[in-house]
């Protein structure tokens, strides 16, 4: 998935384009139960958080499974999109993430870790428990989190303003993006699945529909009516309305996003991108036609628990922080 660089809220995957780095790190590997011994609650104290949290605020599913994303895809799963900095260079200060909401949520799950298990649990592993438990509270998937990453301490700006791919992506960008980090071709199309519960302001898109290359005109590759539609929500040079992604199913996770898109209907050019590839478009025709056939779930778990083992640190690598904001 693409990233929005003008403020998008929606869920997006993104990507870093530093070296993937596999879960064998220093000898150490991530597993589901990491915490078995050690915090044996941990999944039920982060779910009971988050069930009630999305019960109260459902539009936080998005983001906080969003950030999950955006941690991995710079630097690693490490937590370093969690980090402050005192004079605003962390990767949170940077545009793509200007957006991302959801921080007092993980500052929630990892206060209640530490009068449970106080030092035990990263909060890398909370985000990707969160992004988990968020998904299955707005009817999604459930998959087995693997566990046992730490949190690095280095957080900055300029790494997730470059290395974050932006939603007018093409798909070479995109295939290359995902390669370069050990993902597959079909780990980006079950991926960008997740904007079926995104939305973003109309300033992602606005070219699309009216200045594509700068003559006044509307990329041909969308549907004419669905232009129209976007027109009545977004005006030229509107920076702040936004627009659901998948209009009428924005807070319920299920295979819409792909019947949208082949009906030529994605928001952003990454969307329509994955109709330039035979493989990425034969999955998502397969996913939108067949709702209770559909491979969508299980893949997306899959996926996720792939991208979770980017570039992480274990064993004696990072550390575990007492906040996650900043560093012990």
């Amino acid at each position: 998935m693409a990233i929005n660089n003008s403020n998008c809220l929606l869920i997006s995957l993104t990507f870093f384009l530093i070296a993937f780095g596999s879960n064998h790190a220093n000898g150490e590997v991530l597993k589901v139960g990491f915490y078995h011994k050690t915090c044996p609650h941990v999944e039920l104290i982060v779910k009971g958080i988050i069930d009630d949290v999305i019960s109260r605020v459902p539009s936080l599913a998005a983001p906080l499974l969003r950030m999950h994303y955006h941690d991995c895809f710079v630097r690693g799963c490490d937590g370093s999109v969690l980090l402050d900095s005192p004079t605003k260079q962390a990767e949170k200060d940077s545009i793509p993430n200007l957006s991302l909401r959801g921080y007092q949520i993980i500052d929630k799950v990892k206060t209640a870790l530490e009068k449970s298990c106080p030092g035990v649990v990263s909060c890398a592993d909370i985000v990707a428990l969160v992004a988990r438990d968020v998904t299955v509270a707005v009817k999604g998937p459930s998959w087995e989190v693997e566990t046992g990453r730490r949190d690095g301490s280095v957080s900055n700006i300029t790494e997730a303003l470059f290395n974050l791919i932006p939603p007018f992506a093409n798909i070479t960008s995109l295939k290359q993006g995902f390669l370069q980090r050990g993902l597959s071709v079909k780990d980006l199309v079950v991926l960008s699945g997740s904007h079926t519960i995104g939305i973003s302001h109309c300033s992602s898109f606005n070219n699309r529909i009216y200045n594509f290359t700068g003559k006044g005109d509307t990329d041909p590759s969308l549907d004419p009516n669905y232009i129209k539609n976007l027109k009545k929500k977004c005006l030229p040079n509107d920076q702040n309305t936004l627009v659901e992604m998948d209009p009428g199913s924005v807070r319920t996770f299920d295979t819409s996003y792909y019947k949208l898109v082949a009906k030529r209907r994605g928001l952003f050019t990454s969307d329509s991108a994955l109709l330039d590839d035979s493989e990425t478009k034969d999955y998502l025709k397969k996913q939108g036609i067949n709702q209770y056939g559909s491979t969508f779930f299980k893949d997306f778990g899959e996926s996720m628990v792939k991208m979770g083992r980017v570039q992480v640190l274990t064993g004696n690598q990072g550390e575990i922080r007492k906040v996650c904001s900043r560093v012990n």
